[in-house]
């Protein structure tokens, strides 16, 4: 039996966010692919514009991507068990929307 010296993992090294680096709103990501690379295009498009421009170009390997996926789904599913359900548009009626609390009265028990 060998005694094999245990290994750490790895640190992860620090981030550091320049002083400069501004936060990006964005309401739409247009995703396109090669062989080789997942480019992400986030853009944002607001009620007066006409045309989407993309504010930042993100371009991936797609093991990267995949990682991306893996750590997105494991964070909307915390942020779900701490703030409820991501509702999406088009999943509900207007009237389940603005019913969903209110119940008919219960009719009277018979004897």
């Amino acid at each position: 039996m060998t005694n094999q010296p245990q290994q750490n993992p790895p640190s992860v090294p620090p981030i550091d966010l320049p002083e400069s680096l501004e936060p990006v709103y964005s309401n739409v990501t247009r995703i396109s692919h090669t062989p080789a690379e997942m480019v992400l295009d986030f853009s944002r498009l607001l009620p007066a514009d006409t045309r989407f421009k993309v504010l930042s170009r993100i371009i991936m390997s797609p093991v990267g991507a995949k990682l991306l996926h893996r750590a997105l789904g494991e964070n909307i599913a915390r942020y779900e068990t701490n703030f409820g359900e991501i509702r999406m548009p088009g999943d509900s009626h207007l009237a389940d929307d603005l019913f969903k609390g209110i119940h008919p009265p219960k009719p009277p028990e018979t004897q």
